[in-house]
């Protein structure tokens, strides 16, 4: 049985927007713009506008790429097609440890806000035992509400979506008529107080790719999309723009609003468990404070939603290019959901909760391989147009730069992540390449399935050896500014790479049928 066909074509244009932009507005307001100040001072907010462009430049891409091949999981099933099983594998791998810490981080924001109500769940920096099961019990939830079908998610979801979206806008608005003090930004170091290369960081360790990455929902659930042609572009773009509106807003009056007091030894010493709330207390708002206490459970648990939907679509994805078991593409015909992927990622959940046990360590170790992900996209979207795949009513405008742009700014962000950052990243990514190995043999793949995939490997062991020797952390062999020009040529020069051999491999695998059209129906 095609089990693509038990997935439910129900949702449109508005549903999908709320998808993504359910995503978008989760945690990462409600904290993104405290550990972005902390890390960077004034100078995040322009963190937040460079996120923002790398997150445009990733969503055309994307859009293309659903309306060419609508697909439930298709962020890991675009690179099968293209680039074959390693590149599928990798970037499937990546996607599928970034979503699956969303649920347990959104779990974990919801109890430090709590915090200030239930006593014995937060200590300050980290989750107690009985925060760390009450985070358990809504992560529960998150999987019982996609368990009953994409139609009663899309409701809830939908419901959800307007409700959150309205309290960052009336923060937004209270907090600057009400206390805002436009000496921050000059004052207690100046506007980039620890250096350009400390905002270039936070875009990647501070929560701003977090934040960013929901917009990919409507993405994921293209194939339960009623008119995907017409709806994902829309949805997609109409959520970027909304989250980069709010959140440049959002960090320039936290900015504007952080109590003198808090800012005696400068913005590193800014530390809040419920930020916007505590900041909304000083101020005497107390209206808004109960909002906003009211809305910590709202937007977190909003966002997980959108993520618990999202990422069993990514395993089964998986499953469907034999990464996973193919036990976990299997559809519940009757709820019309991949029931045992859902399972699959509480689980993985929990793996990540126990031993982090904060909004913070989450992210940060998340937030590199979230960008990373993007990789395959771009070259996808550039290989389906060499092959004759993408029609010219399908094809988005000036593409042949969007793709090639949007490559080198994920890579420089992967980048300025720092060398601590992408210890963690490069060796999970490593677990993965050793998953796929096995999975190689399993399946007795055959040598031509590396033949799109070696310039990933090589990709990235380039980046962790410029990053050991740049000035991002590492030994500063090659200084700034030079080593980030180093980079973009080395990732320019590995995206031409995976295109040749993108196109090579499709040659390759669909010699046996009459085009590349009928080898991708096929496969």
């Amino acid at each position: 049985m095609n089990e693509d066909r038990l997935l439910k074509k129900r949702l449109g244009v508005w549903s999908l927007a709320a998808a993504s932009l359910g995503g978008v507005i989760g945690s990462g307001w409600l904290f993104g713009a405290m550990y972005a100040a902390q890390a960077a001072g004034p100078e995040s907010i322009v963190a937040w506008i460079v996120g923002a462009i790398a997150f445009g430049l990733v969503a055309l891409v994307f859009c293309e790429l659903a309306i060419v091949k609508p697909e439930s999981g298709g962020l890991v099933r675009y690179p099968m097609y293209t680039n074959g099983s390693l590149v599928a594998s990798m970037v499937g791998f990546g996607i599928w440890l970034g979503y699956a810490g969303n649920p347990p981080t959104e779990a974990s924001g919801i109890v430090q806000y709590l915090s200030s109500f239930i006593p014995g769940v937060y200590n300050g920096s980290t989750l107690t035992f009985s925060g760390i099961l009450l985070a358990i019990v809504l992560m529960i939830v998150f999987v019982l509400v996609n368990y009953f079908g994409v139609h009663i998610f899309a409701r809830v979801n939908l419901v959800v979506t307007i409700i959150k979206f309205i309290v960052p806008t009336l923060t937004l608005l209270a907090f600057f008529m009400s206390g805002f003090h436009p000496q921050n930004f000059t004052a207690y170091g100046g506007f980039a107080p620890y250096g350009w290369s400390a905002g270039l960081s936070s875009i990647a360790t501070a929560g701003i790719v977090f934040a960013y990455t929901g917009f990919r929902a409507a993405v994921d659930l293209s194939g339960e999309a009623a008119n995907p042609r017409r709806d994902i572009p829309r949805a997609v773009l109409l959520a970027i723009l909304v989250a980069m509106v709010l959140y440049i807003g959002l960090q320039v009056v936290f900015i504007g609003t952080v109590p003198t007091a808090s800012l005696v030894k400068g913005w590193h010493g800014v530390n809040f468990n419920s930020p916007f709330a505590q900041i909304a207390m000083s101020l005497n708002l107390m209206w808004l404070y109960w909002m906003l206490m009211a809305d910590s459970m709202i937007s977190p648990a909003g966002s997980s939603l959108v993520y618990t939907a999202s990422n069993s679509r990514v395993v089964f994805g998986l499953a469907k290019n034999r990464f996973f078991p193919y036990y976990f593409a299997k559809i519940n015909e009757k709820y019309g959901v991949p029931t045992r992927a859902l399972i699959l990622n509480f689980i993985v959940g929990l793996l990540y909760l126990f031993p982090l046990k904060s909004w913070h360590n989450i992210i940060s170790t998340t937030g590199a391989l979230g960008i990373f992900t993007y990789s395959a996209g771009a070259v996808s979207v550039l290989v389906f147009r060499r092959m004759g795949i993408t029609q010219a009513d399908q094809r988005m405008r000036a593409m042949h730069v969007v793709a090639p742009l949007g490559f080198v700014v994920g890579s420089l962000i992967i980048y300025w992540a720092s060398w601590g950052t992408l210890q963690t990243t490069i060796s999970l990514l490593f677990i993965g390449l050793v998953l796929y190995a096995i999975s190689f043999f399993v399946n007795r793949y055959g040598k031509r399935e590396l033949i799109g995939g070696t310039w990933l490997i090589v990709y990235l062991i380039a980046i962790f050896a410029l990053s050991k020797i740049g000035s991002f952390g590492g030994l500063n062999i090659i200084p700034a500014p030079w080593d980030s020009v180093v980079v973009a040529i080395v990732s320019l020069i590995c995206f031409y790479w995976a295109i040749s051999s993108g196109t090579k491999f499709m040659n390759i695998k669909h010699a046996g049928s009459s085009d590349a059209q009928e080898f991708i129906s096929e496969a």
